[in-house]
């Protein structure tokens, strides 16, 4: 179980306050939680539209676990944390995080079900444990939940900006400065539906980044993420005219052979969700990028 005191001036629907604190998690899941009564306020049902006042008291109660019906895979995963409520995944490029109607199974949903064998329900039967996502050619490390209490929770810390990600990215032109904050709001793009873009109607966003190494034609950055928006760093070094190299999204079409963006989750600082230990998990650059790296030097 999990409370939540609101404290915010502003009365809100339940729904949509709680969908700003819970990452990853729908507005359709969560009113079906309500109308399911795991969640209450004031220890009373509610509605989805019930419209929040300051103190009340929001509790968050857990379905109970139960077999999920999706295809297991026995694919290799290289699991680099794991305990009772949760796991870390260093994430292979290529990977796709869950099923879809282009990718109805080799997933890494469809791995864990093989690997593991309770996972959180919050996000229904196709994305089982999936706190948070990385794209299919991001390579690096991703949260997974193993229950409920513990998938709330992470999702919560995400929302509050109490989860440090790094990632590694290798962008187009050579950047001056040696750091730099990008902050500026993402949507989706109203001329191309499956793409992201800066606009003033998006979600606030904000990445910080740091000059790690300079090539002739290249930067090597550290992009640390305070907000989770999708594509988020290809869109933000896009958008200061940096993208990254071989992404044909948000990149030029001209750019190094390298199957996707490269971007890889490099590390994550985190309090351990239901213990409050510091769990703290650190990356090499996976072997592709290396190669991409010495390929450019030389």
């Amino acid at each position: 179980m999990i409370k939540i005191i609101y404290e915010l001036e502003k009365s809100q629907r339940i729904d949509k306050f709680l969908l700003s604190k819970l990452e990853n998690c729908s507005r359709t899941n969560i009113q079906n939680l309500i109308l399911e009564n795991y969640i209450l306020v004031n220890n009373k049902n509610i509605k989805a539209n019930y419209k929040l006042k300051n103190n009340d008291e929001i509790i968050i109660n857990f379905r109970e676990e139960k077999e999920l019906d999706i295809k297991k895979q026995n694919i290799p995963i290289n699991i680099v944390y794991e305990d009772d409520d949760l796991l870390v995944i260093n994430k292979d490029k290529g990977i796709v995080v869950h099923p879809s109607v282009g990718h109805p199974d080799g997933t890494l949903v469809n791995a864990l079900m093989y690997h593991c064998k309770n996972l959180s329900t919050i996000n229904g039967i196709i994305r089982p444990g999936i706190v948070h996502r990385i794209d299919k050619d991001t390579s690096g490390l991703i949260i997974v939940a193993k229950n409920d209490r513990s998938h709330i929770k992470l999702s919560e810390m995400i929302a509050n900006k109490e989860v440090k990600r790094k990632y590694y990215a290798l962008v187009h032109g050579n950047i001056k400065h040696d750091y730099g904050t990008i902050d500026a709001p993402i949507s989706r793009n109203p001329k191309e539906r499956k793409e992201m873009a800066v606009s003033d109607e998006g979600k606030k966003a904000i990445t910080h980044f740091n000059v790690i190494k300079r090539y002739k034609k290249y930067t090597l950055v550290e992009c640390e993420l305070e907000t989770g928006r999708t594509h988020q760093i290809r869109v933000h070094m896009k958008y200061i005219n940096f993208p990254l190299v071989g992404d044909l999204v948000y990149g030029p079409k001209k750019t190094l052979d390298t199957k996707g963006q490269m971007l890889h989750s490099k590390s994550l600082v985190f309090n351990h969700p239901i213990t409050n230990e510091i769990i703290k998990i650190d990356t090499d650059l996976p072997k592709y990028f290396k190669e991409v790296l010495e390929k450019i030097e030389s």
